[in-house]
């Protein structure tokens, strides 16, 4: 059976195959994608095993896309929200407010994305670097504005990252509620002056 390429679906097939992958998310947040079938995709989608196939060859190809899909989403409502913004410093403030938002409504993203270190590492790999490269390009602007000090590009994405990560992770998933305000001012303040009490020489 041949798939069924996404610029020739009509609105009721893209309408389709979105419903099968919200469904896949739930799913592989939950269980797992190895502990995860079609049939259990199909069954919780309300439809056929083979209007599943009309859009997708294979388990791996719906996790594919759905990966990329997630990562496509998080990265607009944080690229729109930055946009909103002049100052490096609010830039930052608000991708954060908005990352923190979407993946409160999306909490099965840390698991179907941690997931991939097995499934498939080019996909993990790929997922990171995508999201780095936004604040690649956000911190290299800041350093040519004299917003930010200049340092490595990429160091102080990866370092920004792993804030988000976590104080998510810990709030979002963990507590399945928005990250407190008193939390968010002291991210934002280890963010923009750390923790040192003394300037560091």
């Amino acid at each position: 059976m041949s798939v069924i390429k996404e610029t020739q679906l009509t609105s009721k097939g893209m309408k389709t195959r979105q419903k099968i992958l919200n469904t896949a998310e739930k799913i592989f947040g939950e269980k797992g994608y190895f502990e995860t079938s079609i049939v259990d995709i199909t069954v919780k989608a309300g439809v056929a095993q083979g209007t599943f196939y009309n859009y997708f060859p294979t388990k791996k190809s719906i996790y594919d896309e759905l990966v990329r899909q997630l990562s496509s989403s998080l990265r607009y409502q944080i690229k729109i929200a930055m946009e909103e913004e002049t100052s490096f410093n609010d830039k930052q403030r608000a991708g954060f407010r908005a990352f923190f938002e979407w993946v409160l409504s999306h909490r099965n993203l840390y698991s179907i994305v941690q997931q991939s270190v097995l499934v498939d590492k080019e996909l993990y790999r790929w997922y990171y670097e995508k999201i780095a490269a936004g604040f690649i390009k956000s911190i290299e602007t800041a350093v040519d504005k004299e917003e930010c000090k200049p340092l490595n590009p990429e160091t102080v994405a990866y370092c920004l990252m792993g804030v988000g990560q976590f104080i998510g992770m810990r709030w979002l998933l963990w507590e399945g509620q928005e990250v407190p305000e008193e939390v968010f001012e002291e991210a934002m303040q280890v963010i923009f002056h750390g923790v040192s009490l003394s300037e560091v020489k």
